[in-house]
């Protein structure tokens, strides 16, 4: 069974990088069998796909954010890491991380808990 936990800071300053860690157990993140992914909810809206990593490495991001954003892994560890630059208050979101399998990178098994991050001075 898949687990995923996030970690990382509740609050970041506005033009400050967020960076959370999304620490993997029950699997490998260098198999090439999911999508390690990041995905937010904004206070009062929908699910937003932030991007993924994927076991070769492979990345992908949402349009909107790609100039900002840089997933990363850490094999050694089993771990995957969201970096988000130039924080807005607009950035404000509930962050989980989650394993959706490859050729279904919308279906997702696995979820983290979840983890509140606020863009705020």
């Amino acid at each position: 069974q898949v687990q995923l936990q996030e970690s990382g800071p509740g609050l970041v300053k506005p033009s400050q990088t967020l960076s959370l860690t999304c620490t993997v157990s029950g699997g490998s993140i260098t198999t090439n069998n999911y999508y390690w992914t990041w995905i937010r909810q904004p206070p009062g809206k929908g699910l937003e796909w932030v991007g993924y990593i994927a076991g070769s490495g492979n990345t992908a991001y949402r349009l909107s954010l790609k100039s900002r954003t840089s997933i990363s892994s850490d094999t050694s560890k089993n771990q995957f890491t969201l970096q988000l630059s130039s924080v807005t208050p607009e950035d404000s979101a509930v962050y989980y991380c989650a394993a959706a399998p490859v050729g279904m990178a919308g279906q997702f098994n696995y979820w983290g808990q979840g983890t509140q991050v606020t863009g705020s001075s």
